[in-house]
């Protein structure tokens, strides 16, 4: 009476495969392996590298060999480093012989849409780049914006921390700075006294 009922077929997925067919199977996985491993860190590295503006791949602190790199880490919603765009410009201006200047968008949700809109309203000149994997983030030991962090023409950290001491803390301002931290670091031959100064400004979201 169960005649009419299908009848169980084992598949060749099991211990039903015959020996031939798990070398085979075993020996693709060997061969594609090596592919897969060389791919795996591209990936990672195209996932994980800053951008500029037009999504190209840069990184400023091995594009200017013989250059020391002054990165500011800025956020257009930050009420703080809108307040610094002045000053930022100023010091770039001023140094802009021997340092390159970016400014830096760790904010993953900024677009370059609103980027170029902020970089026009403050009459920004210097090249800004995104960095919303925190790469740059990383290895400027940046906590807020605005911060800026400077590298020496090998690349070495040599400063990071606030810009100056005009926010004595948030929402309480100095009627002007008694101390001027990125200024002196950025000087050429003239090290900083201190190699990092806590700032007052907007946390990075997503820190890890």
């Amino acid at each position: 009476m169960l005649s009419h009922l299908p009848k169980f077929v084992p598949t060749r997925d099991g211990p039903e495969r015959s020996a031939a067919e798990q070398r085979i199977s075993s020996l693709s996985l060997l061969l594609l392996l090596p592919l897969l491993l060389s791919l795996a860190p591209a990936f990672c590295a195209a996932q994980q590298t800053p951008l500029d503006l037009d999504g190209n791949a840069v990184n400023p602190l091995t594009s200017n060999a013989g250059q020391s790199v002054v990165l500011v880490f800025v956020d257009g919603f930050c009420p703080i480093s809108g307040r610094y765009a002045p000053e930022i410009q100023r010091i770039s201006r001023e140094h802009q012989k021997d340092t390159r200047f970016y400014l830096v968008f760790p904010d993953k949700s900024e677009t370059p849409l609103n980027i170029r809109k902020y970089l026009h309203d403050y009459g920004y000149s210097i090249a800004a780049v995104r960095d919303p994997d925190h790469v740059l983030v990383k290895q400027s030991h940046a906590q807020i914006t605005p911060e800026a962090a400077v590298f020496d023409a090998k690349g070495a950290l040599v400063y990071h921390g606030r810009i100056d001491n005009l926010y004595a803390s948030f929402g309480h301002t100095r009627s002007a700075p008694t101390s001027h931290e990125l200024e002196d670091a950025a000087l050429a031959g003239r090290p900083p006294s201190k190699v990092e100064v806590a700032g007052v400004g907007c946390y990075i979201s997503d820190l890890r």
